[in-house]
């Protein structure tokens, strides 16, 4: 901007030195003004030569140092541009990996269906319901109890057959075990689809279905002079269970009125731990009893022993003063030996015998 005013500025100068020099002709005074002004101008010709280089040096510069800047920027925005396609590469991956992992469930998603609607067309029929509960109480059992501690299926003599047996010592005796599994009237009171007076109806049911497998376990399965004076009802549901126990407590109180014990899988469980437990008590105890009768004949054992050691212990006084009287004797007699070897051969008689005999040294 400077350079331009620069330059009109002479341009100006220039045409007011053309006009005085026409108007001033043949004037030798304005003539050596022309000079001054000419020589002015050269001047300031130079002055705007030198400030129009040093603006370039300037616009030069700052060409550069914008050019610098620029290829600053690029590398900045390629080095982001190359982060964020890494970011990106990783991300896609990412999605690529969970879209397999979905994969994998909806494929799990679908078997687990084609179970459940298998477990429903399983369910739906009364006694394969039966046939689930027997297989669900026998895995547990079988986990829980040694094999000679129950029977599945056991008959009695009089021909009622039960679900499973627990033989447990005495005072408690057979346990009867069976599997009850009241479904459809649950399912119907919880279908939230079903009205009000469906579903009272399916209440009472549900009601009417456990109180009648109460009253069959407790006639069939609490035999007098063959089972415990009680029995267990197993309940493959837990849902079921905590519905009696949580809105049917009228229903608890008759199952231990009758003597019958309900009881679902996790229960189930803890009834066959308290079980083994008495099963190891009672083989404790038995071994206990074979271990006294063991002490009983060992301490008779030590006591012929402790006849026989005082025997022995006589017998071995008797013998040590024996062998004190024999050597007593054998000392006498080495010291008369000795005295015969001493006797000179003159002739001269022996010394009379003045020394005690064996029997006064005894």
């Amino acid at each position: 901007m400077e350079t331009i005013i620069l330059i009109i500025i002479c341009i100006l100068a220039v045409l007011v030195l053309v006009q005085l020099g026409l108007s001033l002709q043949g004037n030798a005074q304005q003539s050596t003004r022309l000079e001054m002004l000419t020589r002015g101008l050269d001047s300031l010709t130079e002055q705007t030569d030198a400030r129009a280089r040093k603006s370039e040096e300037v616009v030069e510069k700052l060409v550069a140092a914008n050019n610098r800047q620029l290829e600053q920027i690029g590398e900045k925005v390629e080095q982001r541009l190359e982060h964020g396609f890494d970011k990106t590469s990783k991300v896609f991956q990412d999605v690529l990996k969970r879209l397999v992992e979905i994969d994998k469930a909806q494929e799990k998603i679908a078997e687990l269906s084609g179970n459940v609607v298998s477990l429903q067309e399983v369910l739906s029929d009364k006694r394969s319901r039966g046939a689930f509960g027997e297989v669900q109480l026998s895995a547990l059992i079988s986990n829980m109890m040694p094999e000679n501690s129950y029977s599945l299926q056991h008959t009695f003599p009089g021909g009622v057959r039960a679900d499973c047996v627990l033989f447990l010592p005495e005072p408690t005796g057979t346990v009867c075990i069976d599997s009850k599994f009241p479904l459809e009237s649950y399912q119907r009171m919880t279908d939230l689809a079903v009205g009000d007076a469906d579903r009272k109806t399916a209440e009472q049911q549900f009601r009417q279905d456990i109180k009648k497998h109460i009253k069959d376990i407790a006639s069939k399965y609490i035999i007098p002079g063959e089972t415990s004076d009680g029995a267990v009802m197993f309940i493959p549901a837990e849902a079921i269970f905590a519905e009696i126990h949580s809105h049917y407590p009228d229903l608890v109180e008759e199952a231990q009125r009758a003597r019958v014990w309900l009881t679902s899988p996790t229960t189930m469980m803890a009834v066959l731990t308290t079980a083994r437990a008495v099963l190891k008590d009672a083989a404790t105890r038995q071994q206990v009893h074979i271990i006294q009768e063991h002490l009983s004949v060992l301490a008779q054992d030590f006591g012929r022993f402790q006849v026989r050691m005082d025997k022995l212990a006589a017998h071995i006084g008797q013998a040590q003063k024996d062998v004190g009287e024999v050597q007593t004797s054998a000392r006498k007699i080495t010291s008369r030996f000795e005295k015969i070897e001493k006797v000179e051969l003159s002739g001269e008689p022996m010394d009379t015998l003045n020394e005690p005999s064996d029997d006064d040294l005894i």
